[in-house]
């Protein structure tokens, strides 16, 4: 790549939407962000910063602000997935079908806001080794007794070795809702349609703004505008107790909101409010036993880990603290307090939620690794791994708020390391680049695609060398969504013909003309004139254009692929997603096609689903050619088929794997069979999901590409064999330090120095060459290779897109201003 000419670009508007709520899975193994547009989307916890991957998004109601998510845990074991349900401020509660892709209305306004939903302990259904997190999501993993921070508890504690509860509840999970006419109302959660009300709590001042259960699911908790904390008998539906929060803390009355709660099995409840204090009381009494005032703005979220000794707090402020319990034995009696020990500022902007996750994705360490370990080096190699911090079963914090990012840390070691970036591009503005150039041959049409609307520009073919020089896209003209409906996917064809859309309801596609004749197109005057599309189609998840421009193929959201003549305005193929080819009458049951591949000779059409199937059909036959399994259990993050062999499809996964599949043999490709489970480490740890392929357009280049994520991009040549890592300081580190790395300058020059000192053939170097990785300044949205021989990237600074954020943080003195 270095002899490669580099045509960057960054003339593209980028406005991700801030993370209003965040929720877990039952068995921690997910996560579910609600962003303020309507969009949710869920992730696979990743062991470490590799394998995190965004597994499906579903487009909401944006209209509709939600205050909170919940995941219910599973009615049976056959079930995969429990009720994924949100509240909003307007009254209505809304569940997610993940099979379907869909949302749709359960509950419709009941007594106007709805500010926070808590579920039910789990009881009976949990086994007695299940942790409980916050709001209680549990973890069917093993207990973690390492703990590499210092403390004074006793890891024997009695707490440790508690149930969840031993109260009885009531068949289905029962639901609480904080409102804002003051009041606390019960659901039950059934297995499916609308939730059954149950009862409401007596009615008090103020607005409901935050509840909670008590681990044995005997009481509730809640609190309000007022700056009071109610408890509540669940069985008798009578108040217990209240405390006025703003005695512990500064200030009190109305102008004290309550915005967060959190019941712990040591029979401590933490509240968190707009004064920035965070509060220790104890449960059962309803008195205070700490209280700490580390926040300089409201508290908006509380977590715990799985052993209720550790308590995580954020806000307004940006920051995440760390509470610790410890015991103090005194000349009276051992007594038990909640010490700070640190804050973390990862965020720019405020923090709206938190949550407790668990990886239990596979972890396959290779044999190059364990022989590696057994290798005594008079230099102890520099530790720059991946996994240092976070391995199978062990929880991490989850936070998320209004910069729209996702940021991870370790529960267990969260002063040892620095919080790992989820997704470094949040909400990436699609970019699909036309195969051909503009009619005039002056530049190629790109089509971006927005929240809202599709925008239509040229790129301007640059003469000369210059490599980093910015290169503008002139507008061509813009194309707003039906309704301002959310836009879920879009495609352009080859040759820069038509386009097409898709919203929550029906797909569109126009064509693209240009008037002025006799001009530079970049000059002219473009239009779009809609072309009708058979009825019936059904709201696509996504789709793509044949070679030919002549089809437009479509996934739709009822598990079917539709292929459709643009000209004739008609279907001329429907597939079904299918296990096996040979059995056309079953389909499988679950998620729509998220991804399609096209092949250049026009033959093959392949297409994925969220959770990693591939399915390859034969558009010549109209018939299923292949289905393939999971590779390697992992999700497929990006594809393509091969320009010089349209035979071969290359998919890379969430497990930084890379594929090459015989599509006409129906089996492994020879590369894969012998390479892809002894991949160099460098690119095991590839920085970011990996959100692209670049296949070059020269039959020169027929067995290579370049593989890319926000961060990085790695150009691999499969006609070169494979040498895997001989030391774990590889190139990619390198140029990680100018990314920016927070390691120390003197560990960087150490790593250099000893990556000079490293003895390595010249073969090995050559082969080394395959896997040649190049780290980018600022987070990439798309990179492809341009008709002159160049690489065309789409860029962004990200302090640019800081700034289009709605809200700033708390004000922060800083030192010397």
């Amino acid at each position: 790549m270095e002899t490669l000419q580099m045509r960057r670009c960054s003339s593209v508007e980028w406005k991700p939407s801030p993370v209003l709520a965040l929720t877990s899975s039952f068995d921690g193994s997910q996560v579910a962000a609600v962003r303020q547009d309507g969009m949710l989307e869920i992730w696979l916890v990743a062991p470490g910063s590799v394998g995190w991957h965004c597994q499906l998004t579903i487009q909401g109601d944006p209209v509709a602000r939600v205050s909170s998510v919940v995941w219910c845990r599973p009615t049976s074991e056959k079930e995969r997935f429990g009720r994924l349900l949100s509240s909003s401020l307007d009254g209505s509660v809304l569940e997610w079908d993940i099979s379907s892709l869909t949302q749709h209305k359960i509950l419709d306004c009941v007594a106007g806001s709805i500010f926070q939903m808590a579920l039910e302990p789990n009881q009976n259904s949990v086994s007695s080794n299940s942790r409980q997190f916050a709001n209680g999501h549990v973890s069917t993993q093993s207990d973690v007794h390492s703990e590499s921070e210092s403390s004074n508890i006793d890891n024997d504690d009695d707490s440790d070795d508690e149930t969840c509860s031993t109260y009885v509840g009531a068949t289905y999970q029962r639901l609480a809702m904080a409102c804002g006419d003051g009041s606390v109302r019960l659901y039950n959660v059934p297995d499916s349609d609308a939730l059954n009300y149950l009862r409401s709590f007596p009615r008090v001042s103020g607005k409901m703004l935050s509840v909670t259960w008590s681990n044995d699911a005997k009481f509730i908790f809640s609190g309000s505008s007022d700056g009071l904390i109610r408890c509540w008998d669940v069985r008798s539906f009578h108040e217990k107790y209240r405390i006025t929060a703003g005695l512990g803390g500064v200030g009190s009355g109305p102008e004290l909101c309550i915005w967060s709660l959190l019941s712990l099995r040591c029979g401590t409840l933490v509240s968190g409010d707009s004064t920035g204090s965070i509060q220790f009381w104890d449960a059962h009494h309803g008195t205070l036993v700490q209280a700490h005032r580390h926040h300089k703005g409201d508290v908006l979220a509380l977590a715990t880990d799985p052993n209720h000794k550790r308590v995580f707090s954020a806000g307004s402020d940006g920051q995440v603290i760390l509470y610790k319990l410890s015991k103090e034995d005194t000349s009276a009696e051992e007594t038990s307090k909640w010490a700070y020990v640190k804050y973390i500022r990862a965020h720019t902007h405020d923090i709206r939620a938190l949550t407790m996750a668990v990886p239990i994705c596979r972890e396959d360490a290779s044999i190059d690794e364990g022989k590696a370990a057994k290798i005594r080096k008079k230099d102890k190699p520099i530790e720059y791994s991946y996994h240092k911090w976070s391995h199978l079963g062990v929880p991490m914090l989850i936070s998320a708020g209004d910069d729209a990012k996702l940021f991870a840390y370790s529960a267990m070691e969260f002063t040892n390391f620095a919080p790992h970036d989820i997704c470094p591009a949040p909400q990436r503005p699609l970019v699909n680049l036309a195969n051909q150039s503009a009619s005039d041959g002056t530049g190629s049409i790109v089509l971006i695609e927005q929240s809202t609307r599709l925008d239509v520009k040229l790129r301007e073919n640059v003469s000369g060398h210059a490599k980093r020089t910015p290169n503008q896209l002139t507008r061509l003209v813009q194309l707003k969504s039906e309704g301002s409906r959310r836009i879920i996917c879009s495609a352009i064809s080859g040759d820069g013909t038509y386009i097409a859309y898709s919203h929550d309801l029906r797909p569109r596609l126009f064509e693209l003309r240009c008037q002025s004749k006799g001009v530079h197109n970049n000059k002219g005057m473009w239009s779009l004139k809609k072309l009708e599309l058979p009825k019936g189609l059904p709201s696509a998840c996504c789709m793509v254009f044949s070679v030919d421009s002549l089809n437009l193929i479509i996934g739709g959201r009822d598990r079917k692929i539709y292929v459709v003549d643009v000209r004739k305005s008609e279907i001329i193929g429907t597939f079904d997603l299918q296990r096996k080819a040979i059995d056309m009458d079953s389909t499988v049951s679950e998620s729509p096609a998220t991804k399609m591949f096209t092949s250049y000779d026009g033959q093959w059409l392949a297409a994925t689903n969220c959770f990693g199937d591939v399915y390859v059909f034969n558009l010549e036959t109209q018939r299923q050619h292949w289905y393939v399994h999971r590779l390697n259990e992992a999700a497929v993050t990006a594809g393509g088929f091969v320009p010089g062999n349209s035979n071969v499809l290359v998919v890379t996964t969430s497990g930084n794997e890379v594929y090459v599949l015989d599509v006409e043999a129906k089996q492994m490709g020879e590369w894969s069979r012998r390479h892809t489970r002894h991949l160099p480490r460098s690119f095991r740890e590839f920085p970011g999901e990996v959100i692209g392929l670049a296949f070059p357009p020269c039959l020169s280049y027929a067995h290579s590409v370049i593989v890319y994520s926000s961060r990085a991009m790695c150009f691999i040549d499969f006609s070169v064999p494979v040498v895997p890592d001989k030391d774990e300081i590889t190139n990619l580190e390198l140029s990680l330090d100018k990314f920016g790395t927070t390691k120390p300058g003197k560990v960087k020059l150490e790593r250099k120095r000893r990556r000079n000192n490293l003895n390595i053939d010249e073969g090995s170097r050559q082969c080394k060459k395959n896997f040649d990785f190049c780290a980018f300044e600022h987070p990439v949205l798309f990179v492809s290779h341009l008709p002159e021989g160049s690489l065309f990237i789409l860029e962004k600074r990200w302090m640019d897109v800081v700034k289009t954020c709605e809200a700033l943080p708390v004000d922060r003195h800083v030192y010397g201003t």
